[in-house]
């Protein structure tokens, strides 16, 4: 063993003496400068080392003297999380192994389906859950507790035990650190939220038919906010599913937390010393709770279609319209004169009418007028026919529906038919250029409010779509944001005006000057167009002309070629 060490002041070395049963080893010793005459600054540093197994100079010795060094003075460095270490890319053999073995490739007749199931195949631990909770989440939704499995591979229901066990992995449960068991949740949230928003939409617009789409907005949020939330899951009985430790009472959220007392008991003190107050804690919970709501629907929607989800929205859930907490704020409404359709006078529509007409809707009789005829009539009021022949209809009509390229061709067996629906498109799409300015304090319904309401909801819908199945990799949380920036206002606006068709838009005389030199208040007009003319497409010709019209005619994803 060698010792080496620096002191300040030495005595002789005659007059050290060691007494040690060891045998005698070197001393090397090296004289400091004078001016250290104090013993505190003392360095030592041994390091033990065979020399028997390696030479003195060697530099393998010096390499191991480094590393028993940076052993003891070098501090522990924090190893980054396991997510955030980045892997080197998969090389297209096995990229391609991959999407070709992943579930989501597996469906051609529904590629939405599709695009939603995990990316990987189940494993134990996924079959686990699935066999242990899946039942009760089928008998408090109302399903019949067979597996799915049974139907055909042309049934969407198929893959309803799949995606409704990715439906209540929310992002606190262990099943989550799983990549395809987190990416999938994410994905049926991401479209789940959407098709509550358009079910909704569609449902209150027909309850409620001279409403302007304010009052049925707040009307919305009051049954699928966070607020109302944990009373329509726990009288599904889903609690102890979404949360099997916590007492669903917490989740209640109030507007401002009660004050904290200074009391002396281990309660008081506990709240203090919690990093999180509880309404942020609540806040956490719902959050947990609304991405579970959100993907179960999703997941209903891909297996059943819309008329399911009115089904277990009020029967299963037991939503009430008609609830006091639910209700819009009281402001001042103007008086409406105008008369509604036949079939929404005197009465309100219940969800069943809802839903039954939507059911038959997805199959309709080869001489109907539209695609969605009940709600055509909810946004475009009978007495739309007055404007029939005005300058609008000679001037700006044929040069929209060129642009636009309507009229489509239908196979109609009567050729009535053909021009009624040509007429009322006609009608629906002055409706869509009408602006409140002109006509709203005196006929409420004459403007475009409610065809802009309906068609944001339907735009919404139609690009989530569109991005699942572009995007089979990508998480909910990345198309949340990638939707987000897709269809900000300001982009709706600028596709319209690059159709020229802001010079259309009827103002009221009054505003006419400052609509047309102001971009600020330009802007949110043409925008409301833009989703009015969405909303008009999906009621008179459907979902796929709402695409055709998105991604073909204003290029939305802007991947045509641009003139020069």
């Amino acid at each position: 063993m060698e010792l080496s060490s620096s002191f300040s002041q030495l005595p002789k070395v005659s007059d050290i003496s060691f007494s040690s049963s060891c045998s005698p080893f070197p001393l090397q010793i090296r004289y400091l400068k004078p001016h250290h005459k104090t013993l505190q600054n003392l360095g030592v540093f041994a390091v033990a080392v065979d020399p028997q197994e390696l030479p003195k100079n060697s530099p393998q010795r010096l390499l191991k003297e480094l590393a028993e060094r940076k052993k003891i003075t070098s501090p522990k460095k924090r190893i980054p999380p396991k997510r955030f270490i980045l892997k080197p890319p998969l090389d297209d053999k096995r990229l391609a192994e991959r999407f070709l073995n992943s579930p989501q490739l597996s469906l051609k007749q529904f590629p939405l389906l599709s695009s939603c199931l995990p990316s990987s195949r189940l494993n134990n631990a996924d079959k686990t859950w699935i066999d242990e909770y899946l039942l009760e989440a089928k008998q408090a939704l109302g399903y019949p507790l067979e597996p799915s499995d049974r139907f055909g591979d042309d049934n969407p229901a198929k893959q309803f035990d799949t995606l409704l066990y990715l439906a209540f992995q929310h992002p606190s449960c262990e099943r989550t650190n799983v990549r395809h068991v987190r990416s999938g949740h994410s994905r049926l949230l991401f479209l789940g939220q959407y098709v509550l928003e358009l079910a909704f939409a569609e449902y209150f617009l027909q309850r409620y038919p001279r409403e302007s789409p304010a009052p049925l907005r707040e009307r919305v949020y009051g049954l699928i906010g966070k607020r109302n939330l944990p009373k329509w899951i726990k009288a599904a009985s889903l609690h102890n599913l979404i949360f099997p430790y916590d007492n669903m009472d917490k989740l209640l959220r109030k507007e401002r937390e009660p004050p904290i007392k200074m009391l002396c008991d281990s309660e008081s003190l506990l709240l203090l010393l919690r990093p999180e107050s509880r309404l942020a804690q609540a806040d956490k919970l719902n959050s947990f709770a609304r991405s579970v709501f959100w993907a179960l629907f999703g997941a209903i929607y891909l297996c059943f279609g819309m008329p399911e989800v009115y089904r277990v929205l009020f029967e299963v859930f037991e939503m009430d319209p008609e609830a006091e907490d639910c209700q819009p704020k009281l402001r001042r409404q103007f008086e409406d004169v105008d008369y509604v359709s036949v079939e929404f006078e005197g009465k309100q529509l219940s969800w069943q009418d809802v839903a039954g007409y939507k059911a038959s809707s997805h199959f309709p009789p080869e001489d109907a007028l539209f695609a969605h005829p009940r709600l055509f009539r909810a946004c475009v009021p009978p007495g739309m026919h007055r404007f029939r022949g005005n300058i609008w209809d000679y001037e700006s009509r044929p040069h929209v529906m060129r642009t636009l390229g309507y009229p489509l061709a239908m196979r109609d067996r009567i050729p009535d038919i053909t021009e009624a629906r040509n007429i009322e498109l006609g009608l629906g799409l002055q409706l869509c250029f009408l602006h409140p300015s002109n006509y709203k304090f005196e006929h409420p319904r004459f403007c475009y409010e409610r065809l802009e309401y309906i068609g944001q909801k339907i735009q919404d819908i139609v690009m989530a779509e569109r991005l699942l199945m572009k995007h089979l990799d990508a998480p909910g949380k990345w198309l949340q944001e990638k939707h987000r920036r897709v269809l900000m206002n300001k982009f709706c606006g600028r596709y319209l005006r690059e159709k020229h068709f802001h010079k259309h838009i009827i103002y009221a005389d009054k505003v006419q000057d400052a609509y047309e030199h102001n971009r600020r208040l330009r802007n949110p007009a043409t925008t409301a167009v833009n989703h009015a003319l969405h909303g008009l497409s999906y009621t008179v010709y459907g979902k796929p002309d709402v695409r055709r019209l998105m991604f073909e005619v204003f290029d939305f994803e802007q991947t045509q070629p641009k003139l020069v």
